[in-house]
């Protein structure tokens, strides 16, 4: 069962199943040249490779249109190229390979939700939200008296992930971190 959508009424984060591979699209333009047919012009991720192309395609034209469902799933544990999601509705515990988590795994903590989507019953992708909240593991202690927000120093947090902190953070202390671009924000009480 396909259905199509015009390359008219694209929308960011729709997946496009093209010739059975499946695209996200990030960005999308709509073009009007002077002589000659509209078209629109696009940005799309390879959803199994995470490889980013561009594809232009003429106005008003069908695409396919991938069926994805999203759940909100609990992280449980990592096994070898897995992680292991727990539906959160039906309890069932489903393997998300690393290379679809496409670094999802070093924002989730165990026991953490995030959204798998899934096509066809195989899950594409694991999107997090904007920010995750970790435990911060080792860091130099704090220094004393030097409370300036722009000195930084290294941090590994409970998940793996290194990242870089201001003076003032201890380690046992919950940091908020970007999942996009894996910065630090701000010390959470």
């Amino acid at each position: 069962m396909s259905m199509t959508v015009s390359t008219n009424d694209l929308k960011n984060g729709m997946t496009l199943d093209l010739d059975g591979t499946l695209f996200q699209v990030i960005e999308f333009q709509h073009v009007k040249p002077g002589k000659g047919g509209a078209f629109v012009r696009t940005k799309l991720r390879n959803v199994r490779t995470g490889a980013v192309i561009e594809r232009t395609f003429n106005a008003d034209v069908k695409v396919g249109l991938a069926i994805v469902e999203r759940k909100e799933m609990q992280y449980l544990y990592r096994d070898g190229d897995n992680l292991v999601f727990m539906d959160l509705e039906s309890y069932e515990q489903i393997p998300v390979p690393v290379e679809v988590a496409g670094g999802a795994e070093r924002f989730l903590a165990e026991g953490q939700t995030a959204t798998v989507a899934m096509h066809q019953g195989n899950p594409i992708a694991v999107e997090l939200p904007a920010s995750m909240v970790l435990t911060v593991t080792e860091t130099q202690p704090a220094v004393k008296g030097d409370t300036r927000t722009t000195a930084m120093k290294p941090a590994v947090l409970e998940t793996g992930l290194r990242i870089q902190v201001p003076l003032f953070v201890e380690p046992g202390e919950r940091v908020k971190v970007d999942t996009r671009t894996g910065e630090y924000i701000e010390r959470v009480k």
